[in-house]
């Protein structure tokens, strides 16, 4: 059995999950207006961390969010052979050091935490956090390793943000997902770190119990959604039967909403066929704003604070049905029952990917 837990959040909302926690609560988002943020120097609506400045902004995040975690397990566990780290993120250092992104970052993680071995990179486009969630539960459940550690970490760059301006993805408002006046996405930069291990006592909190999940690659474009969400269906139907776990078991989706027209509408497509539509769901992407290689880490965080305090979080953004199927999105905070969760994300290339949470 793989379990879950120490979970630590770093973003434009907080130094520290409970910092999150609380902002989520009071339904604060991250995003504002910045200021010759655009390719021609235009303001764009970005969710940034105040004060992360200078060349070393991702391994200093890396960093932080590891001294975190230390804090929250054994200190014995991070330099032990039986731990791995694994780090989730699509574009690393890239405004620093074009050429290997990683590899600086990487070193100094070794070198300050005495780590055994050298980290391992998962970047998959948006799906990286939820793959590397699901590769950490195959590992301990493949008996590999006892514990991994997973950091999921992007920043906002020149490259990222006009990139997907060429794109034509970025709203000029705050992004609004399943929305029906949604304009697309609102980028954001973030940190979060989970513990994964087959031992439940080297948390200083009641960890979570994983349910290894599935990733599924419809192939459907370079950057666009699959119209049927074939590569969403067949990964999130996946995890559920290889986990015997049935519709009625799961008490919230935390669904990927980007809030770009044709994601949602994927998703609500997607969600129809699995018979899925009736149980509460959200976004996260109107707190955070999109964080790539980051988002699932991040968001499978917020996931596991829910399901500890026993709130569903309001859907930020959401006013007016925007899809062809009828979701059950959460439209205000509500203290309720939460014991299992479904975690979901799609990304550029036909990438899903799926996993399970839930309360021991």
């Amino acid at each position: 059995m793989a379990y879950i837990g120490a979970e630590v959040m770093i973003s434009p909302l907080g130094e520290t999950t409970e910092e999150n926690w609380l902002a989520l609560c009071e339904n604060r988002s991250g995003i504002s207006l910045v200021p010759d943020a655009g390719f021609d120097k235009e303001g764009l609506y970005l969710s940034k961390i105040p004060g992360l400045t200078g060349p070393a902004r991702f391994r200093g995040l890396l960093t932080r969010a590891l001294k975190q975690i230390s804090e929250k397990i054994d200190p014995a566990i991070l330099p032990s052979a039986r731990t791995i780290v694994l780090i989730s993120s699509t574009k690393g250092e890239l405004d620093v050091n074009i050429a290997d992104q990683f590899g600086e970052p990487a070193a100094a993680l070794i070198t300050e935490f005495h780590l055994a071995h050298q980290p391992i990179i998962v970047s998959n486009a948006c799906i990286s956090g939820v793959l590397a969630i699901n590769a950490a539960a195959n590992f301990i459940n493949a008996k590999i390793y006892d514990h991994v550690i997973v950091i999921g970490c992007d920043l906002i760059s020149e490259f990222v943000v006009y990139g997907f301006q060429s794109l034509f993805a970025i709203s000029d408002q705050p992004c609004m997902p399943f929305d029906a006046a949604r304009k697309g996405i609102s980028m954001g930069e973030g940190c979060a770190a989970v513990v994964v291990s087959s031992d439940r006592e080297i948390y200083k909190d009641q960890p979570l119990r994983l349910f290894s999940g599935a990733s599924a690659n419809d192939a459907n474009h370079i950057s666009g959604p699959s119209r049927t969400g074939e590569g969403l269906v067949r990964s999130t139907k996946k995890t559920m039967d290889n986990n015997g776990i049935t519709a009625s078991e799961i008490d919230f989706i935390c669904a990927h909403g980007t809030a770009t027209l044709y994601n949602d509408e994927m998703e609500s497509i997607a969600f129809d066929r699995l018979n899925l539509t009736h149980i509460p769901l959200n976004s996260l992407k109107g707190y955070f704003g999109h964080t790539l290689g980051a988002a699932g880490v991040i968001e499978t965080s917020v996931c596991m604070q829910m399901i500890r305090q026993g709130m569903l979080l309001k859907s930020l953004g959401f006013r007016e049905k925007g899809t062809s199927k009828e979701l059950n999105i959460v439209s205000a905070n509500k203290p309720a029952q939460i014991n299992t969760i479904l975690k979901t994300a799609s990304g550029f290339g036909g990438g899903n990917a799926a996993l399970i949470i839930r309360k021991i």
